[in-house]
């Protein structure tokens, strides 16, 4: 295959169309590269083949909702009858009671469900039930962790710095911010489970709800850990603050999702990307006191939620053909298979005469370079980092292999062993190739 960038390739030209009717050519800036995006034309199992018909290992899986990879029989199928049947109702429909029993039988503290059409959307609308249920105006996030474009999570995404002793500042993410929605938004430190509780304390009178995700893929895919997860959420309880667990992406991490595996209980949950079998699907579920408010049985409920495309069947019957094949077999591998990335991407590092060190859990991974272990590592700690992962994704995507920018990864259950050691000897043989042109802090 020629080497990525080729101006005269496929994706070139459609990059050169596209910039014609969209803003920079593109509608999903996670998708965007200079000089032009790939172009993807298909999809198979565990393959993605880009426009030009150049196949790679898909470990991005569009961002991690492909956990059964592109094109599952099972879950085409499922679609397919669906469609079939009508892509859409101004009624409900079977389909949707089916997906939200699935997932109150797999997550112990959801009791009712309410499906939206995206992660972003179930964020917003569990903030919005967190002010109706409590009253109160404001909310608390992690500095760093992202939760989807509603403005108020998006507060602090860049790790601004914070002299010692003061609490994080918050900056906004999107220009044009108003100044309101800073005012309503906690931002916590991550490592510092004390000064977090005492910043939910000094605002518990005001503070509708506390957002969470226990393994925060922009912070660097590092697990919040059990006495910052567990401290908030006694405090939370104990102040009346709703805890909302975002599990949009970590969800898959276990049959009851991280709340199971890092044993930290939401009152909310947000859901998206595995639950709908890669077509589009948001959902909050939690506590039935809480989902109350949505309850439209007596009248107006205190939030009105509504969407045209909310619980579609296409998306209620390609999630639950998705979560039924995500049983405990195929989550045991993933674990596997996860295991054995991390370990053979550390090595590969350490033999390339790097430091670094490989984050992440279950089937999710997050390369790091320059930094050991210990050091927890959440964003890239300088620009010399930032340029060498982007380098090596260049190099993994001209030697068959799909990461991130950043180098995040996604296994998908059609991969195995074969897969997991391909990935871990192109990224080995990048690195070599790579180190001597980079700068010297990221070498051992």
């Amino acid at each position: 295959m020629n080497a990525y960038p080729d101006l005269g390739s496929r994706s070139a030209a459609l990059y050169e169309r596209a910039c014609q009717v969209l803003p920079g050519g593109n509608s999903r800036t996670t998708v965007f590269r200079r000089p032009y995006p790939i172009y993807a034309a298909r999809g198979e199992g565990h393959t993605v083949i880009d426009a030009d018909g150049v196949p790679r290992l898909d470990f991005v899986n569009n961002q991690t909702s492909l956990i059964h990879g592109h094109a599952h029989p099972r879950i085409l199928e499922a679609a397919s009858r669906a469609m079939h049947e009508g892509t859409c109702f101004s009624l409900p429909t079977a389909a949707e009671i089916e997906l939200a029993e699935r997932l109150v039988a797999r997550c112990r503290t959801v009791e009712e469900v309410r499906f939206t059409n995206s992660g972003s959307e179930a964020v917003l609308i569990a903030i919005k039930a967190a002010r109706a249920f409590t009253g109160r105006p404001k909310i608390a996030k992690c500095v760093t962790a992202y939760h989807g474009l509603y403005d108020h999570v998006e507060v602090s995404l860049d790790d601004p710095p914070a002299a010692e002793g003061e609490d994080p500042p918050r900056v906004p993410y999107t220009d044009g911010t108003p100044r309101a929605v800073l005012d309503d938004t906690i931002v916590l430190p991550v490592d510092d489970a004390g000064r977090a509780v005492d910043l939910v304390r000094r605002h518990a009178d005001e503070l509708a709800a506390v957002v969470l995700d226990p393994l925060p893929k922009r912070a660097g895919l590092v697990p919040l850990g059990d006495d910052f997860c567990q401290r908030v959420r006694a405090e939370t309880r104990r102040l009346g603050i709703v805890l909302i667990v975002d599990e949009v992406i970590s969800f898959r991490l276990a049959h009851g999702g991280a709340q199971e595996r890092f044993g930290v209980d939401g009152d909310l949950t947000t859901f998206g990307k595995v639950i709908g079998g890669g077509f589009p699907v948001g959902a909050v579920g939690g506590r039935r006191d809480v989902m109350t408010v949505f309850d439209p049985r007596r009248g107006r409920p205190p939030v009105r939620h509504a969407g045209t495309f909310n619980a579609n069947p296409v998306s209620m019957r390609a999630g639950a053909a998705a979560l039924d094949l995500l049983d405990a077999d195929a989550l045991a591998l993933l674990d596997e298979l996860g295991d054995r990335a991390r370990a053979g991407i550390e090595s590969a590092i350490h033999d390339a005469g790097l430091r670094g060190t490989v984050t992440g859990a279950g089937s999710l991974f997050k390369i790091h370079l320059g930094r050991d272990p210990a050091q927890r590592p959440r964003r890239p700690s300088s620009r010399a980092e930032s340029e060498a992962l982007v380098a090596l994704s260049l190099h993994l995507l001209n030697h068959g292999v799909l990461l991130t920018d950043d180098c995040f990864g996604a296994i998908s259950t059609p991969m195995g062993v074969t897969e997991i050691d391909t990935l871990v000897e192109r990224v080995g043989t990048g690195l070599r190739a790579l180190a001597p042109s980079f700068d010297e802090s990221l070498h051992a």
